[in-house]
């Protein structure tokens, strides 16, 4: 337990950023703007569901478990409910479940190229089409991605700027709306909207583009608006904000929507992956 407790919030991003409450937990408990001491006193509470899931009826199950520390280890994992697989520090949690199961399915049914944990077999494969691993690695490998290129958001976005009469009198495609290409991006920063200037045995540093102010485009790419905002501007809103922009075009509307019920409204949709944290880019 905390000898002392520091409350930051009371939102995520733009909403937070403020010390709500501070002190002992009692004194953070008494304190009635903390929603963290509600919940340590039990003011606030998450209540556990009466009724659980019941299953799909069918199982994964893994036989001969023999990587790391597991010693010829039998397990059966239900199917069509939330599991989790517990146990103290080096038992096995992560052999079983990273290096066995998720290897073993992903060669089988994602044809991933890696080799699995030894185990004699891995029953109910029929069951699943596909496997997902999500873990707190970064899913940007680069400044550039951000939550709209990930989600696949600013393809749609693209589309409907090159739909716009603007874009159609002058030509423009979708791909004039890429910061990645030539064409409609600034050339002084390559679409970046910043340019590095390297320290040398000090970390580097980015400023702003002078040329484009940060906004990644060309003039004459800014020059098109859909609904009174060019490209740049879309870029520079939060889920929320988008959310309401394109409230009228449904399939806009569905992707914004997912992203603000894992309660990711902050984040802007140009934001660069790499300054998500962790369980943000889990979410």
């Amino acid at each position: 337990a905390a000898d002392y407790l520091i409350d930051i919030g009371p939102g995520a991003g733009a909403h937070g950023g403020q010390v709500v409450a501070c002190g002992t937990p009692a004194e953070v408990m008494a304190n009635p703007n903390s929603l963290t001491g509600q919940y340590l006193s039990g003011k606030k509470k998450i209540e556990v569901p009466k009724a659980r899931r019941t299953g799909n009826g069918n199982f994964l199950t893994v036989r001969g478990a023999q990587e790391n520390n597991l010693k010829d280890l039998d397990v059966s994992i239900p199917l069509g409910t939330f599991t989790c697989v517990t146990g103290v520090s080096g038992s096995g949690k992560s052999s079983l479940v990273n290096e066995i199961i998720y290897k073993k399915l992903g060669a089988d049914l994602n044809r991933m190229k890696v080799h699995p944990g030894r185990c004699r077999a891995i029953d109910g494969e029929e069951f699943l089409d596909k496997v997902i691993c999500i873990d707190q690695s970064p899913i940007g490998r680069t400044p550039r991605s951000n939550p709209a290129t990930y989600t696949n958001l600013f393809n749609d976005i693209r589309d409907l700027f090159a739909s716009t009469p603007d874009a159609k009198a002058r030509g423009y495609a979708a791909g004039r709306f890429s910061f990645n290409v030539r064409g409609g991006r600034c050339e002084a920063c390559s679409g970046d909207g910043q340019l590095k200037i390297e320290m040398h045995f000090l970390p580097d540093i980015y400023v702003p583009c002078e040329v484009c102010k940060g906004k990644r485009y060309n003039r004459e790419t800014l020059e098109v608006h859909y609904k009174g905002k060019s490209i740049a501007d879309v870029l520079e809103m939060t889920v929320e904000e988008a959310l309401e922009f394109f409230r009228d075009l449904p399939k806009l509307e569905a992707k914004l929507r997912t992203l603000s019920e894992v309660g990711l409204g902050y984040i802007r949709l140009g934001q660069s992956s790499t300054t998500l944290s962790g369980g943000e880019a889990q979410r």
